[in-house]
């Protein structure tokens, strides 16, 4: 095991009674001016706006909205809100939605008190300083965002990240009735995106994590079991409120301590949905059976591990590879019961990119992406390939 260093200071609101303990915060903190980053009309549906309308004046507190939010975030957005908030004093963040409400967000968060250029930060030019703080209201369990120290914005072809625990939300309300009406695809989507966050720390080359290994493999149990009841029911809310409080379990660094993670499926996967603007949970459904399918053949150990654990496949009767395929087999049916697209070929995209991609994410070739087996840009278009 490594060493390492944990901190997670988000305050969990889980319920269907937020909103005292919401106003409570933001009272205590003496906010004055809020900004309100959202994706839609929907949170109206929902009643979030209104509540959180009727708490800014209950307290005098000054709201700008902003509903722009789309899927892939984008850094032009991003710019825009910063300008807005500065324009209002703002001095406290709410995202509404998912992820990419709540990436912005960060972003805005970092980007208000810095004189350049917020992409700055996602290239590697500038670090983290100051920042404004973030309450986020989750509505779709997907990306954890909600309680990681992670933002991932576009620019053009562009999909990059900052890290920074300056950035983790010092709350996030997580109420399984917000998620009752999402579309099934989006539950999809969402319970494929909190898997591969889940697979990405399992695949280390990190020694003896056994505590992590087995918290992980419970959680993927947990979430296949769950999440095939919320396709199959999605008014269950029992099922709902297991796969919200998994998508930041997945995602809140506390299943990454001690261990090196992968993230080699991520960078590829960004790569397609910054290329072809897919959804990215969806994407990442397809880049993972492609990525398990190359390290069954290259670097078999932690998958053939879980294929053990999970769905007990014996190490007797076959070889790391062929456990590894069988565990891949598990996936896909899985991402069948979901009814997500599998390959590249059902999503209608071709190679043609393939070697663009792969020196966008490789810096030209002269770099890697992912610990578990890093993927140069040859090894990128493997992964590619098998994900056809």
């Amino acid at each position: 095991m490594r060493d390492f260093e944990y901190l997670n200071p988000a305050k969990i609101i889980f319920g269907a009674e937020p909103y005292e303990k919401v106003e409570n915060i933001l009272v205590n903190r003496n906010v004055k001016s809020i900004l309100l980053v959202y994706s839609g009309e929907f949170i109206k549906d929902l009643g979030i706006y209104q509540a959180i309308e009727t708490i800014c004046q209950k307290n005098g507190i000054k709201m700008t909205a902003n509903g722009s939010v789309v899927p892939n975030p984008k850094v032009e957005l991003v710019r825009e809100l910063i300008t807005q908030a500065r324009d209002n004093d703002v001095d406290f963040i709410i995202a509404v939605g998912g992820g990419s409400s709540v990436d912005t967000a960060k972003a805005v968060s970092i980007g208000v008190s810095y004189d350049g250029d917020v992409w700055d930060f996602f290239d590697g030019k500038a670090t983290v300083g100051d920042v404004l703080p973030i309450g986020v209201i989750t509505t779709i369990p997907a990306s954890g965002s909600e309680t990681s120290n992670a933002s991932i914005i576009s620019n053009g072809l562009f999909k990059c990240g900052v890290e920074d625990d300056k950035i983790i939300p010092c709350f996030a309300v997580m109420n399984p009735n917000y998620t009752m009406t999402l579309p099934e695809y989006q539950s999809a989507c969402g319970i494929s995106d909190i898997l591969s966050h889940l697979l990405e720390r399992y695949f280390t080359n990190t020694e003896h994590v056994d505590t992590t290994d087995y918290l992980i493999e419970g959680a993927i149990q947990a979430l296949m079991l769950n999440g095939e009841r919320v396709i199959n029911n999605p008014s269950d809310y029992n099922a709902r409120a297991e796969v919200q409080w998994l998508a930041s379990i997945a995602h809140n660094n506390l299943l990454d301590t001690g261990r090196e993670s992968d993230w080699a499926s991520h960078r590829v996967e960004h790569e397609i949905s910054a290329q072809y603007g897919i959804t990215h949970g969806e994407g990442m459904a397809v880049v993972m059976l492609g990525y398990v399918k190359y390290i069954a053949e290259k670097h078999p150990h932690k998958s053939a591990q879980l294929a053990n654990r999970i769905f007990h496949v014996d190490y007797n009767n076959y070889t790391e590879k062929e456990m590894t395929l069988i565990l891949r087999e598990h996936l896909l049916s899985f991402y069948k019961k979901l009814h997500l697209k599998t390959s590249l070929t059902e999503m209608n995209i071709g190679d043609d990119a393939f070697e663009e991609m792969a020196l966008r994410a490789t810096n030209n070739g002269q770099g890697t992406v992912g610990h578990y087996y890093p993927l140069d840009k040859d090894k990128f278009i493997e992964v590619l390939n098998l994900c056809k």
